[in-house]
C-alpha cells in the first residue's frame, strides 16, 4: 500500500503511544511515515515498551524527547505535561496497544504517562490492538474494546496472520502504511460536520397504561447514541432526543429526555427546523392507549381489553416540512419483505436515506453491540454493509451520506 501524500498530514500534531508488545519495533517506521507526511510527532512510551525498542531510537526519529515516566526526577513542573499534551495534539494513536493498555484505559487507571495523557486528551484517539489471537478474543479484552468504543475511542482491528507466538490468527498490528492512511482519514473526517446542526432521535418510547405499566419495545438506543457520538466527533452541534435509556450522554452532545411518542414528536419538531441532518433512529411506538388509568389497574377479569389510537407519525411530518437543503434519514426494523418495505417507507415519507435493520439477522436487532445495515437512497442506490460494531456502522453511514452530498449537482 502506498504511503499517504505529504499534504494529508501537513502541520498535524500527533501523539504516538507505544506499549509493551513485540510489535513496538513498527513504531520506528510509523514515525518515519508520519514525519514524511508533514506531521509533528510526540512519542510516549510505557515502561514495558522500552524493553522492545529504545526511547533513543524513537526520539531520534521523531526529533522530540520521548516521554516515559509520569513523575520524572529533576524536572520541576513536568507532572503537568500530560495535560498540556492532551490539548496540544490533533490526534493520538496507540500502536501497538496491548491487552494491558486496553484494560487500563477501559477502567480509567492513570498510572503511566501514556494513560494520564489519553485521559486528558480532547482529541480523537485511535487504538491499534496487537497481541496473541486468544488474548485478543478473550471476553475480557472484547469487553474492554466495547467499553472503549462507548467512550468514543476509535479502534483499528488487528490483522490475521503469523504471530510472535508461532501461531496464526488475529492479533497482528496492521502495517504502518495502513495505520497512517487510517490516521489521515480520521483527521479529514474530524471537521467534516463542522458548523452543522445534527438532530438524532434514539431509544424507545413508553406509552403508559397506568402509573406502573406501559407499552414499549426492547430498543436500548445504542445505534442512535453511536450516531450522535460520531457526529459530535466530526465537529457538529448535536441535539440528541432520547427515550428512556441507561446510556450516558456522549461528550459534546446536547441531550433532551422524553418518554412518550407525543413528547418525542413535540421535541423533534421544535429542533428540526434548524437541523442540517436528521437521523430518526428512535423506536417510536405506533399506538398509545386511548386513556391512561390514573392509578394502578388491579387484576380482575381473565382478559383486559385496551383501546389504542395511532401516535403522531414523526418521520412523515418531518418529510412534509423538510427544507430542500435538509438531509432526512430514517431507520427501518423489518422481519419480512425487508427491502420492499424499507423502500416503500423511504418514498412514502419523503426521505433521502433509510437504514434497514433486519431483526432476524445474526448480530443485528435490539440490544446488540453490532448491526448489519442496508443503506437505501432515494435514487435507487442500495449498499449492504457487513456486520459492524454500532459505532463503526455509524461512521460508515455518515461517510456515505457526506460523500453523496459532496457529489456535484446534475445540470
Amino acid at each position: 500500500m502506498a504511503s499517504q501524500p505529504r499534504a494529508s498530514l501537513e502541520g498535524r500534531r500527533l501523539l504516538l503511544g507505544v506499549t509493551g508488545s513485540i510489535a513496538a519495533y513498527k513504531a520506528a517506521e510509523l514515525i518515519r511515515l508520519f514525519k514524511k507526511a508533514g506531521a509533528e510527532v510526540q512519542v510516549i512510551m510505557t515502561p514495558d515498551a522500552t524493553r522492545f525498542i529504545t526511547p533513543l531510537t524513537l526520539g531520534t526519529l521523531s526529533e522530540r524527547e520521548v516521554l516515559v515516566e509520569l513523575f520524572p526526577e529533576n524536572e520541576p513542573g513536568s507532572w503537568t505535561k500530560h495535560v498540556h499534551l492532551g490539548r496540544w495534539a490533533d490526534l493520538a494513536v496507540v500502536a501497538p496497544a496491548t491487552a494491558q493498555t486496553l484494560a487500563r484505559l477501559a477502567h480509567g487507571f492513570c498510572d503511566t504517562m501514556l494513560a494520564a495523557t489519553l485521559l486528558s486528551a480532547r482529541c480523537p484517539v485511535l487504538l491499534c490492538p496487537a497481541m496473541d489471537h486468544d488474548m485478543y478474543h478473550h471476553p475480557a479484552t472484547q469487553q474492554n474494546l466495547e467499553q472503549l468504543r462507548r467512550y468514543g475511542y476509535e479502534i483499528l482491528p488487528p490483522e490475521f496472520g503469523e504471530l510472535a507466538s508461532g501461531l496464526t490468527g488475529d492479533g497482528r498490528l496492521p502495517d504502518p502504511e495502513r495505520i497512517v492512511a487510517h490516521v489521515a482519514a480520521l483527521l479529514e473526517r474530524q471537521a467534516s460536520l463542522a458548523g452543522k446542526h445534527v438532530l438524532v432521535t434514539a431509544g424507545p418510547t413508553r406509552e403508559m397504561i397506568d402509573p406502573v405499566r406501559c407499552l414499549t419495545n426492547p430498543s436500548t438506543g445504542t445505534m442512535g447514541f453511536a450516531l450522535a457520538r460520531a457526529a459530535a466527533r466530526r465537529g457538529a452541534h448535536v441535539t440528541l432526543i432520547s427515550g428512556p435509556t441507561l446510556l450516558p450522554t456522549p461528550s459534546g452532545v446536547t441531550r433532551i429526555n422524553v418518554t412518550s411518542a407525543q413528547e418525542m414528536y413535540e421535541a423533534t419538531l421544535q429542533h428540526a427546523a434548524t437541523a442540517d441532518f436528521i437521523f430518526m433512529a428512535a423506536a417510536v411506538a405506533d399506538y398509545t392507549p386511548v386513556q391512561t388509568a390514573p392509578s394502578k389497574l388491579k387484576k380482575s377479569a381473565d382478559e383486559l381489553v385496551l383501546r389504542l389510537r395511532r401516535t403522531p407519525d414523526i418521520l412523515a411530518e418531518l418529510g412534509r416540512r423538510r427544507r430542500p437543503d435538509q438531509v432526512l434519514v430514517g431507520f427501518a426494523m423489518e422481519t419480512d419483505h425487508a427491502i420492499a418495505n424499507a423502500r416503500e417507507k423511504l418514498h412514502r415519507k419523503n426521505l433521502d436515506w433509510i437504514a434497514l435493520n433486519r431483526l432476524n439477522e445474526p448480530g443485528a436487532g435490539f440490544g446488540t453491540g453490532t448491526n448489519r445495515l442496508t443503506l437505501l437512497h432515494r435514487s435507487g442506490l442500495q449498499e449492504e454493509l457487513p456486520l459492524l460494531p454500532k459505532d463503526e456502522a455509524a461512521e460508515v453511514l455518515l461517510d456515505r451520506i457526506l460523500a453523496w452530498q459532496a457529489q456535484p449537482a446534475e445540470p
